[in-house]
């Protein structure tokens, strides 16, 4: 897959192409179900598939300090995007100059004049231009007059509840990871570098891989989750904490796995967490002799869970 940023990267002499255009934070369900489409008509008419994105998100821009929880940071989207079958993920730098595009020009400059977009699939709620004036209906009368075609895709319900990147927020800040797990397709995931924590883990018999994750990540409601580690491209069964350690006074949040049968030392070592299933709510103990006793039917639960 290929990877630019701005519009200003887009190869000289390139040809036409089908876009989908989206945040696509969290590329859960609903949005796999917009690139796929995008994917498939694009191989259907033997033309390349773009993905476009944004970044910074938009909000920030918009309305600052109002950035989302982020679902999945760029690095990890582009990684699920080229699963995906993605040709092109083309990251749009969104600055408060780009914001004031009205509809007309966001679709003359980017679509027409830079990508030289043959179709446009989006989802049925698709909003673009200043103050997302522009809506499907929109996107089509204008595809009219500039030459490509435009799909909306109906948005994806489970259960009377609409798939989207807010719902997943939701689930993982309330600590239903198996919810969001079924929302995304996958279980939620939090990456970053293995930093040294207080070493307390290591000291009673657990040693954690604390992470330290990048500004903005969702991570899920303080507690005792089943789950896995990424690690060099190998998935390696876990028990992960979330939260401050009550039990010592913890004043930091962190997230720390306790990978079983493992002990090798990765400090320093890009790690991705992902969260299956919640054990329990975060708790504080009198002893340490009680954690320590506890810590173990996490991890034998852990074992049961992921069996």
């Amino acid at each position: 897959m290929l990877r630019w940023r701005g519009l200003d990267s887009t190869p000289s002499g390139w040809g036409r192409c089908v876009v989908t255009i989206g945040v696509f934070d969290g590329v859960h369900r609903g949005h796999q179900e917009i690139i796929g489409r995008a994917v498939e008509r694009a191989r259907d008419t033997a033309l390349p598939s773009v993905v476009l994105t944004f970044d910074p998100h938009p909000s920030e821009v918009v309305r600052p300090g109002s950035h989302p929880p982020v679902l999945t940071p760029l690095r990890r989207k582009a990684e699920i995007l080229e699963q995906l079958g993605v040709d092109v993920l083309d990251v749009l730098p969104f600055t408060t100059e780009f914001s004031r595009l009205d509809p007309a020009e966001f679709v003359h400059l980017v679509l027409v004049e830079k990508l030289h977009a043959a179709a446009v699939v989006v989802g049925e709620n698709f909003r673009f231009g200043h103050k997302a004036a522009g809506d499907l209906a929109t996107l089509r009368t204008l595809g009219r007059t500039f030459g490509f075609a435009t799909e909306g895709v109906p948005l994806l319900r489970d259960d009377d509840v609409t798939l989207s990147s807010t719902f997943v927020r939701s689930s993982i800040d309330a600590g239903d990871v198996a919810e969001a797990t079924h929302a995304l397709g996958r279980p939620h995931r939090v990456d970053g570098i293995v930093v040294r924590g207080e070493g307390r883990g290591r000291a009673l018999g657990y040693p954690t891989a604390n992470v330290h994750s990048e500004r903005h990540v969702a991570v899920p409601a303080d507690g005792i989750y089943a789950g896995r580690v990424v690690l060099r491209g190998e998935r390696l069964p876990a028990a992960i904490s979330v939260g401050t350690n009550p039990t010592f006074e913890g004043k930091r949040r962190t997230v720390e796995a306790y990978i079983l049968d493992f002990d090798e030392d990765i400090y320093g070592v890009e790690l991705g967490v992902e969260f299956v299933e919640r054990i329990r709510g975060m708790e504080r103990f009198d002893r340490v002799e009680d954690l320590v006793e506890q810590m173990g039917r996490d991890v034998e639960r852990t074992r049961e869970i992921l069996r």
